[in-house]
Parts: structure tokens; C-alpha cells; sequence
């Protein structure tokens, strides 16, 4: 028996990131952080309102100093980039990914736990959540203001399991993005990868335990109906 089928029946837990992997709202951060920008006069380029993603606050306001110059306000930035993803939810609301209800479905049937684990602030992540009608499935919402370092560091998966009473090891954490997928492989999680604006590259390959085109194929890895090699499992 391979070892990830091992890992797999030690799983207790599912842990998700929300922007891009539960809701499909990492599109709205992508379009909403570059027309924020560029209201302030800054060019930013595609890939790097891709860098943002899942990013914790603390290095971005580095990483903005780095683009645009010392005097660039990331907090005034980020507050229009709010302004105008709020005004778009509002108008025409938001989408939950592909295969999300399903598997929120089976994992309560079933027995395992359910978590948040996002770099979005609390307040905003439970509107969301209660917009789209998923609040009452998660045992606990936890969010980057939680921990000392969001993402791409360790702490918030390392929290999200301690708050669940359960080691990483015992979690499943789904990620869309690089700094979601390296923050849960770092802290030892079994890490699934349903990419939503890039593919993973080489390196980032080898931080994925496997990977998926929606959320549905991880109701058949626990069901054993396939094996992560047969969904695209990387490692």
C-alpha cells in the first residue's frame, strides 16, 4: 500500500482556503487590485497582482515599496480594492466553486470536520460565507488576524488543526494558490491543489500531494474510488 493512501486514512479533517478555492472570487482580487492601482496612478501588472494571492499583509506593503515607491500606501490600495469587490458582490453577488457543496455534503455525512483557513478578515469572510449560504457547514473559521504570519507561513494551518484538535497531519488543506499550497505543505497538512487562476510550476509541483480539476475529485480520494496518483498526484 503507497504511502499516501496511509496519510489518507489518518485524514480527519478538510481544511479550505475561500478566495479562489471555495468561492469564485479570486478573479474579482485579480481585476479589483490592478483597477485599485490604477486609480492611484500605478501600473500593476498582471503577475503581480498574481503575487497577491493568499499573500499575508505584512510582505505586501514591502513588495509595494519594492513596485511603485516609498510612497505608495498599500493600506489605502488594498481599502479601494475592498470599495470596489464590495460594490461588485453586492451587484451581482458571488459564485461558489464547482463541486463545493457537494463535498461539504459528504465530508458532514461522513464524519470529518470542516475549517477555514483564509488570509480575509473575519468580518468579511463570514458575509461571504452567509451570503452564499455556507456558513452553518464549518466547525471553525480561521483567519490570517488569527496567527502571528498568514500565508505562505505555516501558523494558519498549524492553528486551523489545533483549533479542530487534530494534527496537520490528521488534516486535508485545499489550496488554489502558491502561497496557500506552500503555507499548508510547510505545516505538514496533505496538501490538494485545485488551481484557479495558474498552474502549479515545477517547484511548486513538489509541495502538492495531488491535484484536481474541482473540488468533486476529493470526494472520490476519500472514498478510495481513486488513488491521488490517479488524480494527478504529484509526489
Amino acid at each position: 500500500m503507497n504511502t499516501d493512501t496511509e496519510k489518507l486514512k489518518c485524514i480527519r479533517a478538510v481544511i479550505f482556503d475561500l478566495d479562489g478555492t471555495l468561492l469564485d472570487t479570486e478573479k474579482l482580487l485579480f481585476r479589483y487590485w490592478r483597477e485599485a492601482a490604477a486609480q492611484y496612478g500605478y501600473d500593476m501588472s498582471p503577475e503581480q497582482a498574481l503575487t497577491l494571492r493568499s499573500l499575508t499583509h505584512r510582505l505586501v506593503q514591502p513588495l509595494f515599496t519594492e513596485w511603485f515607491g516609498e510612497n505608495c500606501d498599500y493600506r489605502v490600495l488594498r481599502q479601494r480594492r475592498m470599495e470596489l469587490m464590495q460594490q461588485h458582490i453586492a451587484r451581482y453577488g458571488v459564485e461558489v466553486k464547482k463541486g463545493a457543496r457537494e463535498l461539504l455534503g459528504f465530508l458532514g455525512e461522513n464524519g470529518y470536520m470542516r475549517a477555514i483557513a483564509t488570509a480575509t478578515d473575519t468580518e468579511r469572510a463570514g458575509k461571504l460565507l452567509k451570503k452564499v449560504g455556507l456558513d452553518e457547514y464549518f466547525d471553525k473559521v480561521i483567519c490570517a488576524s488569527m496567527v502571528e504570519w498568514g500565508k505562505p507561513k505555516p501558523d494558519i494551518y498549524i492553528y486551523a488543526a489545533g483549533q479542530l484538535g487534530l494534527d496537520p497531519s490528521q488534516c486535508i488543506a485545499v489550496e488554489d494558490s502558491p502561497n496557500g499550497v506552500i503555507s499548508a505543505h510547510d505545516s505538514g497538512c496533505f496538501t490538494v491543489m485545485v488551481p484557479d487562476q495558474t498552474q502549479p510550476d515545477e517547484e511548486l509541483l513538489k509541495k502538492i500531494d495531488c491535484k484536481c480539476d474541482d473540488l468533486t475529485g476529493i470526494i472520490n480520494i476519500l472514498k478510495g474510488d481513486v488513488s491521488p496518483k490517479d488524480t494527478e498526484q504529484t509526489r
